[in-house]
């Protein structure tokens, strides 16, 4: 089982690259969100490394980081065409103003468009395959601090649940005790009938020990499981509130207030499993 929250990284030099760092981060999300925060000029890469995550995580907010230290990946880029027309317009703007002022090298490129930084394109494709294997790794890094907290959520809510469990068949001893004493009070056959029409909870007590029991039993399968989990919470707790609206017992009624608490305990918790 994986938590939603997790923190994976990696960095290696990578040749003509230079130093590569990739961090993958993760927060609890109610579906998949995934947001790459790249380089300038590698925005391109952003679709192939967000299929990467697809294909191993479900659910989270997750936020990839590269940051690039050195190496080749940009080159300086002299648009000369446009550096002509420049000193084409300058020769006319001397003629006309009879300007003597000399135009200098620093005057040039600084002129907009003239020298720019442009994306070794090529380079960056043919290193992918490198990339992504240092975008694998940050991720797996990730996956194995998910499962770790996972594994802490797993035992806590198995904790909860074997509580809940206690509480469901005190609930139960309670009834039967509470019943047995309240049915002496009636004359008539027909009033004890009304009384347990509408006072009985021994089926929503079985529907909670079913839902406890599948909920023990998806909780230890495989693969993504956060959202079936919250339904069948979701199930224990209807069935609790309806153990509630029917009690006409103090200890029946106290129980049930502490079941409640344990069911909202273990929902708040499954906010942040996968």
């Amino acid at each position: 089982m994986q938590s939603m929250t997790g923190f994976g990284s990696r960095e290696a030099e990578i040749k003509e690259l230079g130093r590569v760092y990739v961090e993958i981060k993760s927060i609890n999300h109610k579906s998949s969100e995934i947001i790459s925060k790249l380089p300038e000029g590698m925005s391109w890469l952003e679709e192939k490394i967000k299929k990467v995550i697809e294909a191993r995580l479900r659910r989270g907010r997750i936020l990839c980081l590269m940051t690039l230290t050195g190496g080749k990946s940009k080159s300086v880029f002299t648009n000369t065409q446009l550096l002509k027309d420049y000193m084409s317009g300058l020769r006319r703007i001397r003629r006309y103003t009879h300007c003597k002022d000399e135009v200098t090298l620093g005057t040039l490129i600084s002129l907009p468009g003239v020298v720019s930084l442009a994306d070794n394109k090529a380079l960056l494709r043919k290193k992918w395959p490198v990339l992504k294997k240092l975008v694998t790794e940050a991720l797996a890094s990730l996956i194995a601090s998910r499962k770790r907290e996972g594994g802490v959520l797993a035992a806590y809510l198995l904790a909860r649940l074997r509580h809940l469990n206690a509480l469901v068949d005190s609930i139960g001893r309670c009834f039967k005790k509470a019943v047995a004493a309240k049915l002496e009070n009636f004359l008539s056959d027909e009033e004890k009938e009304n009384f347990l029409k509408v006072s009985d909870i021994s089926e929503e007590l079985q529907r909670v020990a079913f839902h406890i029991r599948n909920f023990m039993r998806t909780l230890k399968g495989a693969g993504p499981k956060g959202k079936e989990l919250d339904f069948i919470a979701q199930e224990m707790q209807r069935e609790i509130n309806t153990t509630g609206a029917k009690s006409f017992d103090v200890l029946i009624t106290s129980r049930v207030i502490e079941a409640k608490s344990e069911i909202e305990k273990i929902r708040e918790q499954l906010q942040n499993i996968e």
